[in-house]
């Protein structure tokens, strides 16, 4: 690594002061990402701030319509939530089957979402609920946040605070992961909601989309039935040695299929 000054605030308000005090300052959710890179000299920050001692941001609740999780909830921690397991099943086994207990243990939801990993789980969940991204200048819909691969719509001293996911009627996610990473390869999460179904995909693009023709089949009928013979293009997927577009293609439509069938 290089040399950088070590920061733990213990406040929000003190880590929105480290962070826009810093020549290049960089926030410590959990690390997953941010310490590998460090490690092998791809990243120099000035100040690295870790988040991991305010207890404000930990907070999970269900209030009303909506589960509000606080940005640096471990995926351990959101996964073993009775609250989160009782109002949106299909998030807590998302958050349940990240990784590996290592990665469960340290990984935040905030730190997830704002580094946009192109393969990770809880964008699909936040795209496919319709959440709400709190930070510490505005607060921003899923589909404004997430922009392009490893790109989000926050700025470089904004922090992320809280994640509001409204409950579905229904939902679930199916994913096919890699076997070493548990990286999602494709991951889907269908939601049955009072404005309609939503599918997200993760994994399989440069970023996190929805699949409208998908949505449609499932407003007219919710039944895995409903997705026979739909398909989508493979020509802005990825291909990588993991598996290439077209079957990333396949293999959409196939765990598409399985996430409604576990909640149809």
């Amino acid at each position: 690594m290089y040399e950088f000054n070590y920061q733990a605030p213990a406040s929000l308000a003190d880590a929105t002061k480290a962070i826009a005090a810093a020549e290049d300052g960089k926030l410590l959710a959990g690390g997953m990402t941010l310490v590998p890179t460090l490690k092998q000299r791809l990243a120099r920050p000035s100040d690295l701030i870790d988040l991991g001692r305010i207890a404000e941001l930990k907070a999970i609740k269900v209030d009303g319509g909506t589960v509000t999780i606080g940005a640096m909830a471990t995926h351990a921690e959101v996964g073993a939530s009775a609250a989160v397991q009782q109002a949106i099943p299909g998030l807590s086994w998302l958050a349940s089957n990240i990784g590996d207990p290592a990665v469960r243990h340290r990984g935040t939801l905030g730190g997830s979402i704002s580094n946009n990993d192109p393969a990770a789980d809880y964008p699909a969940a936040l795209l496919a609920l319709g959440a709400t991204i709190y930070t510490t200048k505005r607060q921003l819909s899923a589909a404004d946040f997430f922009v392009g691969m490893f790109e989000t719509a926050l700025e470089l001293d904004e922090i992320v605070t809280a994640v509001s996911f409204p409950i579905p009627e229904k939902a679930a996610y199916q994913k096919f992961r890699n076997p070493a990473s548990r990286y999602a390869v494709v991951g889907v999460f269908v939601a049955k909601t009072g404005g309609g179904a939503r599918v997200a995909v993760t994994g399989a693009g440069p970023s996190v989309f929805r699949v409208p023709a998908f949505e449609a089949a499932l407003d007219r009928s919710f039944a895995a039935a409903s997705l026979d013979g739909l398909t989508i293009d493979a020509g802005e997927l990825n291909s990588d040695i993991h598996a290439s577009a077209d079957y990333r293609a396949h293999l959409v439509a196939v765990f598409a299929k399985r996430a409604v069938a576990e909640i149809s």
